[in-house]
């Protein structure tokens, strides 16, 4: 029952210029680097294509599928990482809309999740003052909840990933949105390293073990990456490349979570492979 590790789809680059940047060609070196499944943002594979309700087809969503199946490859996630808390009322609707198709593609290409981000109570998509806040929180629920209801309607889930710097920045504020909407089809992609700030950050095991505790039972994906610190910021790079250690993640998943998909974040070419393999060789040994 292993761990199936996968990569960010736009991290993966072949040798051969704009060629080598196509969909296609990321996902056989996706597969032939010896990744099991891939997180896919389709605006950012797909030259010149910005997802929107309108060419959001059907026939896309089975020339995706094509895609990867060719290359035996999942699509763990369909990301949509979009500001549902944005307050201009037209571009909200926009927002949802896109999220609409997100899902009518994510039941016909067979994506695990849809993914997607808290956002911020401001058109920048930026943390601010308010960002934290209640309000914030319930103008995020408020925007959420119709997305969750059309993923239900698809029969497809929808997946929050907390980030610090977002309105769900904590695992007490993602079980307010899980508890509150109360869908079955709403989930929750944990990436560790989202959860961290230069303030918990030397409390890092701590932060993660009270996640994984509370959300375990709504976490579908995994997103694994790593960090350093620089400039009074964390910088997040490859797994393996900084300062974290996933022994007592990676324990936790074995036990818990048979065959979850983790999708590695912030590769390049040169340590892609490196980044599965530590992965891989950590899970194994624990």
């Amino acid at each position: 029952m292993s761990i199936q590790v996968g990569i960010r789809l736009h991290d993966v680059n072949t040798e051969f210029g704009d060629e080598g940047k196509t969909m296609e060609a990321r996902a056989a070196k996706a597969a032939e680097e010896g990744f099991s499944c891939v997180h896919l943002a389709l605006g950012k594979v797909l030259k010149g294509f910005s997802p929107s309700e309108r060419n959001m087809t059907e026939g896309l969503a089975m020339h995706v599928k094509h895609v990867f199946e060719k290359e035996n490859l999942d699509i763990a996630v369909l990301g949509c990482y979009l500001n549902l808390a944005h307050p201009d009322p037209e571009k909200l609707a926009e927002i949802q809309s896109k999220y609409y198709a997100h899902m009518r593609v994510a039941a016909l290409c067979g994506a695990g999740v849809v993914g997607t981000e808290t956002g911020a109570p401001n058109a920048e998509y930026k943390l601010d003052a308010n960002t934290h806040s209640k309000e914030a929180l319930l103008t995020f629920m408020r925007n959420l909840e119709p997305v969750v209801e059309r993923a239900e309607s698809y029969g497809v889930s929808m997946a929050i990933e907390p980030v610090w710097n977002h309105i769900v920045y904590n695992p007490d504020r993602a079980l307010e949105v899980l508890k509150g909407i109360r869908s079955r089809n709403l989930r929750i992609i944990f990436d560790p390293v989202n959860l961290l700030c230069m303030e918990n950050a030397d409390k890092r095991e701590e932060v993660f073990a009270d996640a994984m505790d509370k959300l375990g039972d709504y976490i579908a994906v995994v997103h694994l990456k790593d960090f350093v610190r620089k400039d009074g910021k964390l910088v997040s790079i490859a797994a393996g490349t900084g300062e974290m250690d996933y022994r007592n993640i990676l324990r936790w998943l074995k036990r818990e979570k048979p065959f979850i998909q983790a999708t590695l974040e912030n590769t390049v070419n040169a340590n892609a492979v490196s980044s599965r393999e530590l992965i891989e060789r950590i899970y194994a040994e624990e």
